[in-house]
């Protein structure tokens, strides 16, 4: 029997091995703090929320717990028979887990979640960050904060916002950009968060991702600067540069900024009118119920719903450059409804 046998048995989940911790981060209106036994998931931590602005919402700051644990891995040789059951702890949770097994499990009542990743996660950082470290970060605020996630950009200026909402096709991703490279100030690019009972918005305005295709519409200093951003690939085989807002001088919001309206983007021609039509409350009610599946399902959504009807929503047509829109919205934000 080798020497560490009784040390496991005492230990079994390892719960009094030594940990690194990240400092404190404030997102979303709450405080995080991420534990880890591996520094390259803390970096990775790092590199999607270092040096963000910390937005704060009304109300005691809850803090939650975020564990990052790299299973080990012996052999990456084709086995007879399956990994053995790994032993492991993290923000309060005791797991087994074997070297193939990638999970995010969380308790909105303990304010805590642990997210498990195997070594061969490590060669695909964009993948590990995204699709695990963010979905921990986004659901666990959501839930425990009582925000309504939606899916769409979020930009303001003087402390009053706009969220833009629209299917694929509809020139969301190209109308933000602009408005970022516009003097705009930049809240999120597709997950936005509301404190319904105060229509604050709020996000993590991170990185921002870009089509090649998309260049064509901006000034060629600003695509030279997008060109030398990396470039990843998503599940769906697009590639795009990611650009970090964080590095450029962009106005990235310093606070959450309140919901003055909402904008649904369409691909219809302004045909020389105005780009912006109002939408009635039926209308508007519609169409938050089908571009926003997920957030109808969420406790508060009814309540963001009217006063969503309230504060006003309206349809974002197309003119002839995308330039357009940003003029629009700017003046909507100054002077309110054309």
């Amino acid at each position: 029997m080798s020497k560490a046998t009784p040390d496991i048995f005492a230990d079994p989940f390892r719960e009094q091995a030594p940990r690194l911790e990240s400092r404190p981060l404030q997102l979303l209106g709450g405080r995080f703090q991420f534990q880890s036994n591996r520094q390259e998931l803390l970096d990775l931590v790092d590199v999607a929320y270092g040096g963000l602005p910390a937005h704060r919402l009304p109300g005691v700051a809850p803090r939650m717990r975020i564990g990052l644990q790299l299973i080990s891995s012996r052999s990456h040789k084709r086995r007879a028979e399956p990994p053995p059951l790994q032993l492991l702890s993290g923000a309060g949770y005791v797991v087994g887990a074997s070297e193939s097994s990638t999970f995010v499990v969380m308790d909105a009542a303990a304010r805590s979640a642990l997210v498990t990743v195997p070594p061969r996660m490590l060669g695909f950082p964009y993948h590990t960050r995204y699709e695990l470290i963010e979905f921990a970060v986004f659901t666990l605020a959501a839930r425990v904060r009582g925000l309504i996630p939606l899916h769409g950009a979020c930009v303001g200026s003087g402390r009053r916002g706009l969220i833009l909402m629209g299917a694929s096709g509809s020139g969301k991703s190209t109308v933000s950009l602009q408005c970022l490279l516009n003097g705009f100030d930049f809240v999120s690019e597709d997950s936005t968060f509301v404190m319904p009972e105060r229509m604050l918005c709020t996000g993590v305005p991170n990185f921002v991702h870009v089509r090649s295709d998309s260049l064509r519409w901006i000034k060629s200093r600003d695509a030279a600067v997008i060109r030398e951003s990396p470039v990843i690939s998503r599940r769906s085989g697009v590639r795009k540069f990611e650009v970090d807002l964080r590095q450029g001088g962009y106005r990235l919001a310093p606070a959450p900024v309140q919901l003055a309206a909402v904008i649904f983007l369409s691909t219809a021609s302004a045909a020389g009118g105005a780009l912006l039509q109002p939408l009635s409350e039926t209308q508007t009610l519609k169409r938050l119920a089908v571009e926003q599946p997920y957030a109808a399902k969420q406790p508060g959504w009814a309540g963001f719903c009217r006063k969503a009807t309230q504060i006003g929503a309206f349809e974002l047509r197309r003119g002839r450059h995308p330039f357009e829109a940003v003029t629009a919205l700017h003046n909507f934000l100054r002077h309110g409804a054309p």
